[in-house]
């Protein structure tokens, strides 16, 4: 059994460092899913047209005041769907906001050193 748990940390190793050394050139890395508004076309982030446009009326619509779920429920009542084909709930509205507004990094290129401390504070 311990040949086997080495056999898979080092295996583990390799796909973190080829993740990290794809990161670090600028390509997608793989770490889930594209978020919202993007999609992985050959190793790389593209813009999701589609997704594009949903992310520019949840836009529009915070911009006049709208809140969270009321944004939510008009792309519920329009058809929209989220990337897995779920209905927007006021959470999935503010994960698209948040990274609209540069309030939360998608993936970052490499793990940040503890001993800095978290730099987007």
């Amino acid at each position: 059994m311990a040949a086997e748990e080495l056999e898979r940390d080092s295996l583990i190793e390799r796909l973190n460092r080829g993740r990290q050394a794809k990161a670090t050139m600028g390509g997608y890395a793989g770490y889930g899913s594209p978020a919202f508004g993007q999609r992985a076309l050959n190793g790389e982030l593209v813009d999701d047209p589609q997704e594009q446009h949903v992310i520019e009326l949840i836009r529009r619509h915070h911009k006049s005041g709208k809140s969270l779920q009321q944004i939510a429920n008009w792309l519920n009542h329009h058809g929209y769907t989220t990337k897995r084909g779920q209905q927007w709930k006021r959470i999935s509205v503010k994960r698209v906001l948040d990274r609209l507004y540069g309030r939360t990094p998608r993936v970052s290129s490499l793990p940040q050193n503890p001993s800095q401390g978290n730099l987007n504070q």
